[in-house]
């Protein structure tokens, strides 16, 4: 028997990512089911389909969809609005939510005619909640509203939504406490239901949450056992438990801990159920907890304890691709513990979630069905093994669809009990109808609790079934008859399987451009394990790595290379590249465009699967060199495949384009192989040579890209690698005559650094390309729902110990929700594990070095002497291991620097001063990343319009750039542009159209305050959208880059005739220009000379135009370099519109609001 339940753990795991056809298929060949079955089914659900639809009691959630489907603005608008509005404390955010949700709708088409849409929708709301749907009553009600407003205003229509969405969600549970939901569920319990009831609330955030969860639970269970007096456990009343409510970190990462503490808590539970004699179901969740509740629901199971109790009960999801092994696998553990077991057979509850999951990481497949139909089938096997296995399982068929009820009772026979289940609100018709006439058990889910919690759930209710393919949405469409709604499944689901999916595996997100990088599933164990077997191998390896360049190596400065998680281990050692190693690596270096485009295509997707193939090699030096949690180099390792595969598909549309040389390309310590590969992979992409100059911190994992980058077939003469000091040979690569352009990531001090040198001494055309750090912020206002939020914020501040440019760094909270907001963020921190990167289990690993902790741990304790520190989490680890910690701010205008670590500030604001909080972030002069919490879509338009940062996260995290959908970059003090990954980023690589350059005439020489002045007076309109372009992603998140122009242009000829040129370009770009040169005239026109070294000292422009002789564009050059604040470029190529604009990237997570309707409402 061990062995038996052994070996299906194992086809678990085996079938998680299955092709669903085939196992779909495999089922079919099993199944018993004959053709007479098949239509005796149909028949029995046809009529029932007929009598639901003539029964004189429609259910309350039928007659809501019907009038407001999620094929509706207005059904999706009022779930949006029931989601957020009851946890909403003040009134100014209230009002404003319920003006974003009602006012663009058109109620008219639904019901009443008022002059208010407002009133409208509190006619909707109250007619709801009196069930009154008589039109001569509707209007009635509408004009006795109609002069309430009049009289009152509109605080009466505040208090008229917030009742209606209270009682519609009313209707959906049975009572906010147990002991209301026994009253209100007594009159169905004397017409022969039994209930379970569910405690509502989200997954438990902290130790407190947990515990809150564990005594509802407890109280729950002490409270129904006074009604549990069958000798029956079936007949007694029951209760459902979520896993994730009783732990904080019920994760596959953290099982060690899990099963030490949850496996008590849910045993405690279980006997309380056991001694009432009533039911205890353990709830399905999310697929990636599948595996960790099982080896739960087992160690529960097996306590002797529990011997001689029918009640444990678990609940299975058909919908996974994993549900019959599932079965199996539980009835083999009752028969090895000798236990007889409940089993609830749900559709499944997460359907859009996991789609969205699977794509994100990158999995292979899904770990769903796609189709509703073949859920459908998985439904009724999972139906047939369960009366099947009767001698060990009660079986609970939880379903609100007419032709799942009529197969299974086709398929059952009188001696095996069963029962049937719907939930509180739902399927009432249905069910009533079975109690009567088929004389089988109903048993009804009733949630309990707040209607705060409710809300969540009741959108997902309405999301479930308000899909286009839902039976219940199917039954209210009155033009579909009974005969087509009840089709065999079985049938429909081939003639189906020929249809194309509308949905996109994740390898073919980016399909036919490029396929998607691979993911590994930290939740799923044959990945863990196949991820530690090939690491491991280089767990105590010692690289030892140099310069790989063309020339003999002259250095010899050999560093040794420690783990900053853990000082004693040796993770190898660097030669680093002397003075004439750089020089000589210039001298050497070749561009490649001897090979032909679509060759350098093929080499550097051929990188792209050694990156992959390699995968064990870089997570352990990621991880060991670093720092990287297993999760990190994931995402990194993706990040750098992406980045591959991306520029090498983009790079045939350049095929005709010259490179500009050679490049040297600097690249940052904290994404050693994501940002360093992309900035290679972009040069070479269209035929430049390049000079990598990595990290001192980081030279191992660059030295092993460069050997996977060689061995794919890059020239060792067109990529060479110069580690060592940034004084020594980073000065020289970026200021030799022979670099065509130089490509940066790192500090705005360093930019500014390099930029006087390409001034100084480089060609006077060579690019520059930098990307610099950020003050992010993210505001977070009443509608947003805590525990997302929360979430959200842990990550962005937090993950990667805070060493991403990106990183939230100080978030603005809503004074109304501050204490309870505070008190459950700091719970979640305590829940954050900081220790070796090499563990799963790991969160937060090491900053990167000692000079990196001084400079941050002076900061914490400067704060902590101000008394502003509000929180920091304890950490025992000594190294460069730094606390989680949260600071006090008034503002981001008190923030001096980027403090580049797991530093959180925190400022409040009044619900009043969210355009002051815009207007501050932009005056920090940086826009690199920005996030913002909430579920009113006008505030969502007027912040992101008015911000200028380069990308935009609304309800998520605002880290973690996707390669293609989400380019990356910011502008001002952030970087200089072009986006990273976007389709703006290798103009910068190729040779621009030059023009004749002319010396210029220094005539008229102007004076400074007069070019001043001129710039202050010119309209600088706030910056113009051009055009908006709509990027691939995943489901449910909308991926939107805009082009905006850059702002106020100097065109300095030299001639006139070529200021004029210039000041076309710049208009037809959106943007404004300045023409400063002999004989302009105009308003928007100097006539005489700029002299260059004021241009340092200028204010207000964003970019120089100028055609003139080599010397006079170094002046400008050098002069533009001097000046502190944001990089500006001179242009001075012939076609240069590209230089005229600025993108910014807006990233909404549109699930955000409970689900996702899009995908939803369109999937059958």
């Amino acid at each position: 028997m061990t062995n038996q339940v052994k070996e299906l753990r194992q086809l678990i795991l085996k079938a998680h990512l299955m092709n669903e056809d085939e196992v779909i298929s495999s089922w079919e060949k099993s199944s018993k089911i004959t053709i007479e079955n098949r239509i005796s089914a149909q028949k029995r659900a046809k009529n029932l389909i007929k009598d639901i639809r003539n029964d004189d009691k429609p259910a309350l959630l039928e007659l809501f969809l019907a009038e407001y489907g999620l094929s509706t603005d207005e059904g999706v608008a009022l779930m949006c609005l029931a989601e957020a509005l009851m946890r909403i404390p003040d009134a100014k955010t209230m009002d404003e939510l319920i003006e974003d949700k009602i006012a663009p709708s058109s109620w008219g088409l639904h019901r009443g005619n008022s002059e208010s849409l407002l009133v409208n929708a509190s006619t909707w709301g109250l007619m709801l909640t009196g069930k009154v749907l008589d039109d001569n009553y509707s209007e009635s009600l509408t004009n006795k509203l109609h002069g309430m407003v009049k009289k009152m205003g509109e605080p009466v229509i505040r208090r008229a939504i917030k009742r209606a969405m209270k009682e519609l969600g009313g209707q959906f549970v049975l009572g906010e406490t147990i002991q209301n939901a026994l009253i209100k569920g007594s009159d169905q319990i004397k017409a022969g239901y039994t209930y379970s009831y569910d405690m509502l609330g989200e997954a438990a955030l902290t130790k407190t949450d947990a515990k809150k969860f564990f005594n509802a639970y407890k109280l729950a269970i002490e409270t129904l056992a006074k009604n549990s007096k069958s000798n029956s456990v079936s007949k007694n009343p029951g209760i459902s438990i979520k896993l994730s409510a009783l732990h904080p970190r019920f994760e596959v990462s953290q099982r060690s801990r899990v099963m030490k503490e949850l496996v008590k808590d849910t045993l405690s539970l279980t006997l309380l159920a056991k001694e009432a004699n009533m039911g205890l179901n353990i709830d399905a969740e999310e697929s990636d907890r599948l595996d960790l509740s099982l080896d739960i629901i087992e160690a529960v199971l097996s306590d002797k304890s529990l011997n001689g109790w029918n009640g444990f009960g678990v609940v299975v999801q058909a919908y996974g691709k994993r549900a019959l092994y599932v079965i199996d696998w539980l009835h083999a553990i009752a028969k090895k513990y000798n236990r007889k077991i409940m089993v609830r057979l749900v559709k499944g509850a997460y359907w859009d979630t996991e789609i969205k999951r699977a794509q994100i990481e990158g999995l292979e497949n899904f770990p769903v069905y796609t189709r509703k139909d073949l859920t459908d089938c998985s439904y009724i096997y999972c139906a047939e093994k369960l009366l099947n296995l009767s001698d060990r399982i009660y079986p609970q068929f939880a379903t609100h669809n007419a032709n799942s009820v009529a197969m299974i009772l086709e398929l059952s026979d009188n001696k095996t009990p069963f029962e049937f289940q719907r939930l509180h609100g739902m399927g009432e018709v249905l069910h009533r109808l079975i109690l009567e006439r088929e004389n089988v058990r109903c048993r009804i889910y009733a949630p309990v609790g707040p209607h705060r919690d409710l809300l969540a759930y009741l959108v997902r209710r309405l999301l479930e079934n308000g899909a286009n393919s839902s039976f219940v949405n199917q039954l209210i469409d009155t033009s579909l008859s009974a005969s087509e709604i009840a089709d065999d499944v079985f049938i429909t689901s081939k003639i189906d399987s020929n249809k194309k999916t509308k949905l996109l595996k994740p390898s073919d997100l980016f399909l036919p451009d490029r396929i998607n990088s691979r993911g590994w599933d930290l939740h799923d164990m044959n990945d863990i394990s196949e991820i530690n077997a090939s690491r491991d191998v280089f767990k105590n390896h010692e690289w030892i790595v140099g310069p790989k360049i063309i020339s003999k190596v002259n250095g010899i400065e050999k560093i040794i290379i420690r783990n900053p998680a853990n000082y004693k281990d040796i993770v190898g050692s660097v030669i680093y590249a002397d003075k004439n190693d750089a020089i000589n690596a210039i001298n050497h270096a070749r561009n490649w465009n001897n090979c032909s485009q679509s060759e350098r295509s093929c080499i550097l997707d051929k990188a792209a699967n050694l990156y992959e193939e390699n995968f064990g090699e870089l997570f352990s030096v990621l991880t060991r060199e670093a720092g990287k949690t297993t999760f990190d180099a994931i995402g990194e390792l993706r990040e750098a495949v992406d980045f591959l595969r991306f520029y090498a598909n983009q790079a045939k549309d350049y095929k005709d384009f010259p490179c500009k040389g050679i490049f040297t390309c600097i690249s940052p310590w904290n994404f050693p192989l994501a940002i360093f590969t992309g900035q290679i992979a972009a040069a070479l992409s269209v035929g430049n040579g390049v000079l990598a100059k990595p990290a001192e911190s980081t030279s191992i994992c660059a030295a092993i890209a460069v050997k996977l980058l060689h061995q794919a077939g890059v020239p060792k003469n067109v990529l060479q690698l110069i580690p060592g000091k940034g004084e020594v040979v980073g000065n020289i690569l970026s200021s030799s005559k022979n670099i065509n352009g130089v490509c940066f990531t790192g500090s705005t001090e360093t930019a500014h650094k390099i930029n006087m040198n390409i001034a100084e001494n480089s060609p006077i055309d060579t690019a520059f390309i930098a990307e610099t750090g950020g003050l992010n912020a993210m505001i977070v206002d009443s509608t947003a729902l805590p525990e997302q939020a929360i979430k959200d914020i842990i990550t962005s501040a937090f993950q990667s110990a805070g060493q991403r440019c990106s990183a939230l760094r100080i978030l603005y909270l809503q004074e109304d929700i501050v204490l309870n907001f505070k008190e459950m963020l700091f719970g979640a921190m305590d829940e954050l594990i900081i220790s070796d990167p090499w563990l799963h289990s790991t969160d937060i690993g090491p900053v990167i070095d000692k000079p990196a902790k001084d400079r941050i741990n002076s900061y914490i304790k400067k704060a902590r002497k101000e008394k502003r520190v509000l929180k920091e989490i304890n950490c025992e680890k000594n190294e460069l291991f730094i606390p989680p910690t949260v600071i006090k701010i008034n503002g981001i205008r008190h923030m001096k620097e980027e403090i580049f670590g797991p530093i959180l500030h925190i400022a409040t604001f009044k619900a009043s001063e969210l355009e002051k909080i815009v207007d501050d972030i932009n005056a920090s002069g940086y826009g690199l990343t920005f996030g913002l919490h909430t579920r009113i879509d006008d505030r969502v338009e007027k912040i992101t319009s008015k911000l200028n940062v380069g990308n935009i996260y609304v309800n998520r995290n605002q880290i973690g750039a996707i390669v293609g959908s989400q380019p990356f970059g910011g502008e001002g003090l952030s970087g200089t542009g072009p986006k990273a990954g976007g389709p703006n980023y290798l103009n910068k690589f190729i040779l621009d159209q030059q023009c004749e350059w002319k010396k210029s005439e220094m005539l008229n020489l102007l004076q400074l305050d007069v070019i001043q002045n001129a710039i202050n007076n010119i309209n600088k309109s706030s910056f113009k959208k051009l055009k908006s372009v709509q990027l691939p992603g995943p489901t449910g998140e909308s991926n939107v880059l805009s082009f905006f122009s850059r702002g106020l242009i100097l065109c300095l000829g030299p001639t006139l005739e070529m200021a004029l040129l210039q000041s076309k370009t710049v208009e037809e770009n959106g943007c404004i220009p300045l023409i400063i040169t002999p004989n302009a005239t105009g308003s928007s026109a100097l006539s005489g000379f700029l002299d260059r070294a004021d241009l340092s000292k200028l204010n207000g422009f964003k970019a120089v135009v100028c055609w003139s002789d080599e010397s006079d564009q170094r002046n400008i050059r050098i002069a533009l370099a001097k000046k502190s604040g944001p990089i500006i470029p001179l242009i001075n190529h012939l076609k240069f519109s590209q230089n005229c604009i600025l993108e910014r990237h807006l990233c909404i997570d549109t699930t955000a609001a409970g689900g996702n309707t899009a995908l939803l409402a369109s999937t059958s």
